[in-house]
């Protein structure tokens, strides 16, 4: 956000800051999420190229709208089941660290 932008709003009476700050995460809190973003980026791209979403649900055993979650990072959704769901679309181990390795 531009130093403008911010100035005006502050003087509305706006509070400006990070989401860690508004949210009060721990370092350790933005870390996970930030994996779990890049988890669900990385499944979504490759699901695309490999099959639909009801496709990869049922190779491992779930339902489309559980693999809609998973590709938007939906709280509910746990990272092992991101990880299982693209390792069932053809990801290796490998790549996934590096995924992981990539953030921050």
């Amino acid at each position: 956000m531009d130093e403008v932008k911010r100035k005006r709003l502050e003087a509305k009476g706006w509070k400006v800051g990070t989401v860690s700050e508004f949210l009060k995460t721990s370092k350790e809190e933005d870390a996970l999420i930030e994996i779990k973003l890049a988890l669900s980026r990385k499944l979504k791209e490759q699901r695309k190229k490999m099959m639909t979403q009801a496709e990869l649900a049922e190779k491992i055993q779930s339902s489309q709208s559980r693999i809609a979650n998973a590709e938007n990072a939906d709280a509910s959704v746990s990272i092992e089941l991101l990880i299982r769901a693209m390792l069932a679309t053809g990801i290796t181990l490998q790549e996934i660290g590096q995924v992981i390795s990539q953030v921050g």
